[in-house]
């Protein structure tokens, strides 16, 4: 594994127990520059996750926006201000301006508010007042949805959920991780106590490393068939969109790299089907099943149109990632 990325996921480690594989997805989407969308219940760990990681990276900041049905466009982009003293107006801006954006609820906002966060994450820039300005260039949102309720909520249309690189959970720690949850914070949050062990440099760094990553022809192929395999699916009604495609080419190289290879294989591809994928399909209407049973269907469907090819593993030239 990149050393930086190594760093890094045991840094959060230390206050996100039990999470392991689930904490290396979301820092493959860093190091993407792509961002998350983590689709669970309260309380497990969403929003030590996003502090544990602005925390860890040296110089960064954080913002968490609260999402609520009379959160305007402007509390997230911020606004200008008459400034009575220089009769000028000024900027001011809002949390997107963070390196690491928490959006907590994010479908409890108005369309029209997550038009504008839709604008930050798609082009890296917010306008207000027809002025256009550039976000860090370390940017990352971590956005949260509860799947248990539906009321008051407004469903994020299709151009917002193609945004996100990847979709996930992080569900509840198991028995012996609560245990150590429970006493770790006794006297004071294991958060306090987390220091940088990684520069902005330095995932910099990892983003270029993830396109070092060697991904053989013959798995690419397969992987954008794969993708417009699903829009031939009787249960869906729209497919992945060439972003998906895009999106898997890309995180399949970074989770490859977070294993501690140089290159991919076709089981990279298979784990990666559906935290990239599912969320850009719209299922038919008529389609009975839940929504985890239906995608799982439809991830097999998949590989039995487009099953992946017979790619010996590259042992000379792509044994070991260099270190960094």
């Amino acid at each position: 594994m990149d050393r930086a990325a190594d760093r890094l996921l045991a840094n959060v480690e230390t206050v996100v127990r039990g999470k392991h594989d689930e904490i290396k997805l979301v820092l493959a989407a860093l190091a993407c520059g792509g961002h998350v969308l983590l689709e669970d219940v309260p309380g497990t760990a969403k929003t030590i996750l996003a502090r544990a990681i602005a925390r860890s990276i040296r110089d960064t900041s954080f913002a968490r926006i609260q999402c609520t049905p009379d959160l305007q466009p402007t509390d997230v982009t911020g606004l200008s201000v008459f400034d009575q003293k220089t009769r000028e107006f000024e900027f001011r801006p809002g949390p997107i301006f963070a390196n690491v954006v928490l959006v907590d609820e994010i479908n409890r906002a108005m369309p029209k508010t997550q038009s504008a966060l839709l604008e930050a994450m798609a082009e890296h820039q917010v306008t207000v007042d027809g002025v256009s300005r550039q976000l860090p260039e370390f940017f990352l949102v971590l956005a949260t949805e509860n799947p248990i309720e539906y009321e008051g909520t407004f469903p994020l249309p299709e151009a917002q959920l193609d945004r996100f690189f990847l979709r996930t959970t992080l569900g509840y720690p198991g028995l012996d991780d609560e245990v150590r949850v429970v006493n770790e914070q006794l006297h004071r949050h294991p958060l306090d106590d987390l220091e940088p062990v990684v520069s902005v440099d330095d995932v910099v760094e990892l983003r270029h490393a993830v396109s070092d990553v060697y991904l053989d022809d013959l798995i690419q192929n397969w992987l954008v068939r794969l993708v417009r395999a699903t829009r031939s699916v009787d249960e869906v009604e729209v497919g992945a969109s060439v972003r998906g495609s895009v999106a898997l080419d890309r995180l399949a190289r970074a989770w490859a790299l977070l294993q501690g290879r140089d290159y991919v294989v076709p089981a990279d591809v298979e784990r990666l089907f559906l935290p990239v994928l599912g969320h850009r399909l719209l299922l038919a209407p008529d389609v009975v099943l839940d929504e985890a049973e239906t995608l799982e269907q439809i991830r097999r469907r998949c590989l039995e149109l487009e099953p992946p090819p017979d790619v010996e593993p590259l042992r000379v030239e792509h044994s070991e990632v260099p270190a960094r």
